[in-house]
């Protein structure tokens, strides 16, 4: 409400006052306000600056929203994402880059035009241009989907550079075909050395590295198999004379019956070596292919970390459109809550749920309209130049590429095993009904974003957060409401989207088993995790678990110990201390003399060298604690 003297108060607070004390909690570096992202390094002066900007983003923001959506975000019953660059400006969320047409008809960034890339070299450096200036054009993760497809052809204009210049030093046909292939091989190993290393020093305007993913697998050919390779083989090498565990691009690789599966499949080799990179770097994770297809209706790798298009049409050629589409935003419930307030009756805990829904509904129906407010020349880069598909003109509407369901809009959630927990006990993931419980929970977030679609024409879907911090926002604000309630607010974190109590070390195939019935009514964002102890020597107890997820779920990760100290030479998993994590055998935990990684959300990060949010830590170490699986429960399912 605004007051004759032109101040503004949301929920009984001065928003002036409010932004006075977040710079200060800024500028006295409070770690829940520079930690909030474990891959934004807050000493650089490029993020301490977008974090300054994005303390008045959020403030203005905030005043912006409809008052029942500010309010409820402000008490914790939802969470409107990236508040610090949306609705103050009308950025698009992630999406999945059109390489494919930007390589192939060139684009313009700043006073650049940039023409066709005539090599795999010269490809792959303007594809990590691209990434930096779409990085810095939204505010979410992006994809570069099926690359090795997308480069292919640009690594066979090397090949043929190669043939011609071999045609006059030898008439003997074989030699210089193998001369071509062994000269274009070289060629890509470089270039995706080269890619890996401009994405892991590229920084964006939010001065953070690009969140970007990487997806790849269904290449048949011989320079597409020479791609796929080249990006495994490459992040296993390493980073740097120490050989680092690159945090980006994330990598996921694409499982696909009769290509790579099994044994007996042309690029079973291929899977080999996946299998490899994943006991000793985490990436890639993998995605079944036949499951991702009935899961969202059509095979695309996901935006960002987790979240997924809809199969989609475009009404104007009929043909299929995965890449240059994009999700518009994100509003998160806090779902434990709803339960703890109507703990003593469930048929309580679906009214307010559909309260909360009409909330989140007015939520995200304000941020379609404050997106399409963008106009192309805001951002040329995805508007005009190719990323996001359909080129526009400077003048031209930017919501055609939002309406008719091309782009998504996501209702998010975590805390189910929570809502579970308050029904029906700590211990009810063995329970029938307890789960049918929480799978109902989800049927009806699924059909509200029907019933809206319906309505207004535009994808809403339903999405697993990815909540780094958020599971820690979320549950000390109900911790301070509620007061300390066991395996619920005890805990310090909220458990992400759909996943088991990770304090109960499930088997992989436990763990499997039990969060297979989630996603369908998840399509919009979804991904699971199984923990291991350190495979590398064992990686056929990896490979089960892999086959053993295709036919049950579409996207895997893979968490192992893989963390390395460079002063004592120790490889496997640093201890959790108060001072961070520390080599179980010298005490190391110098960030310049060791390499920890974890997973922090959808992505790996290295708390050691970003600190983490308290609630966020507490979580991993519980994941970590108990990894004490024996060979003969894989064998089992072997």
């Amino acid at each position: 409400m605004w007051y004759d003297d032109n101040t503004l108060v949301i929920g009984g607070i001065d928003m002036a006052t409010s932004l006075e004390q977040a710079v200060d909690r800024l500028i006295s570096r409070d770690s829940r306000v520079v930690h909030e992202n474990a891959n934004k390094d807050s000493e650089v002066f490029a993020t301490f600056r977008d974090l300054t900007a994005g303390v008045v983003s959020k403030n203005r923001g905030l005043a912006m929203l409809p008052p029942e959506v500010a309010e409820a975000h402000k008490n914790g019953d939802i969470h409107w994402h990236d508040l610090d660059y949306s609705p103050f400006m009308p950025e698009t969320n992630c999406c999945l880059i059109d390489f494919g047409e930007m390589l192939n008809h060139g684009f313009k960034i700043g006073n650049a035009a940039v023409e066709q890339a005539h090599s795999i070299g010269v490809a792959v450096t303007q594809a990590t241009q691209i990434i930096a200036n779409v990085a810095s054009s939204q505010y979410g993760g992006c994809s570069f989907d099926r690359a090795d497809q997308v480069l292919a052809p640009f690594a066979e204009k090397n090949y043929q550079h190669h043939l011609h210049v071999v045609e006059e030093l030898t008439d003997d046909v074989d030699k210089r075909e193998q001369f071509a292939r062994e000269q274009t091989i070289r060629d890509i190993n470089a270039a995706m050395q080269t890619f890996e290393y401009q994405v892991n020093t590229l920084y964006s305007t939010q001065g953070q590295t690009p969140f970007v993913t990487l997806g790849f697998g269904l290449g048949e050919n011989w320079i597409e198999r020479a791609i796929q390779k080249a990006i495994l083989q490459i992040r296993i090498n390493g980073l740097g004379k120490t050989k680092r565990t690159a945090i980006f691009p994330k990598l996921v690789f694409t499982l696909k019956r009769g290509l790579n599966l099994n044994a007996t499949d042309p690029n079973y080799d291929i899977k080999q070596l996946a299998i490899e990179c994943a006991t000793k770097r985490m990436y890639p994770d993998v995605l079944s292919y036949d499951k991702i297809v009935d899961l969202t209706g059509s095979f695309k790798a996901p935006m960002g970390c987790r979240s997924f298009l809809q199969g989609w049409q475009d009404p104007e050629t009929g043909e299929a459109v995965n890449s240059g589409r994009m999700n518009l935003g994100v509003i998160t419930m806090n779902l434990p809550r709803t339960a703890l307030e109507t703990r003593d009756d469930q048929a309580a805990f679906w009214d307010l749920l559909e309260q909360r829904l009409a909330i989140v509904k007015t939520g995200l129906l304000y941020r379609i309209e404050q997106t399409k407010q963008a106009t192309p020349k805001q951002a040329p880069i995805l508007y005009q130049y190719g990323a996001f598909g359909k080129r526009l003109g400077v003048n031209d509407d930017v919501d055609q590429l939002f309406k008719n369901s091309r782009a998504t809009i996501s209702l998010g959630y975590i805390g189910l095993y929570e809502v579970g927990t308050v029904f029906f006990g700590p211990e009810w993931e063995k329970n029938p009904k307890a789960k049918a419980f929480t799978i109902k929970v989800l049927q009806v977030l699924d059909q509200a974003c029907k019933d809206w679609e319906a309505e207004y024409g535009y994808h809403f879907s339903v999405y697993a957060t990815p909540s780094e911090s958020l599971t820690d926002t979320f549950c000390q604000a109900d911790r301070k409401k509620f007061g300390e309630i066991a395996d619920i607010t005890d805990k310090n974190y909220y458990t992400n989207s759909f996943h088991y109590d990770v304090r109960k070390s499930p088997s992989p195939f436990e763990k499997i088993d039990f969060e297979k019935d989630y996603p369908q009514y998840s399509a919009g964002g979804f991904i699971h995790y199984c923990e291991y102890p350190n495979l590398k020597q064992n990686p056929d107890a990896l490979e089960t678990v892999w086959d053993y997820a295709y036919d049950r779920i579409g996207y895997l990760g893979t968490n192992t110990p893989i963390d390395q100290c460079f002063k004592c030479g120790f490889q496997g998993e640093f201890l959790a201390t108060a001072k961070g994590y520390v080599c179980p055998d010298c005490g190391n935990h110098d960030p310049a003399q060791c390499d920890v990684v974890k997973r922090l959300c959808g992505y790996l990060g290295n708390p050691n060298q970003r600190p983490m949010v308290h609630g966020r830590q507490e979580e991993i170490n519980h994941r970590v604690k108990h990894l004490q699986f024996s060979n003969d429960a894989f064998n089992t399912h072997a």
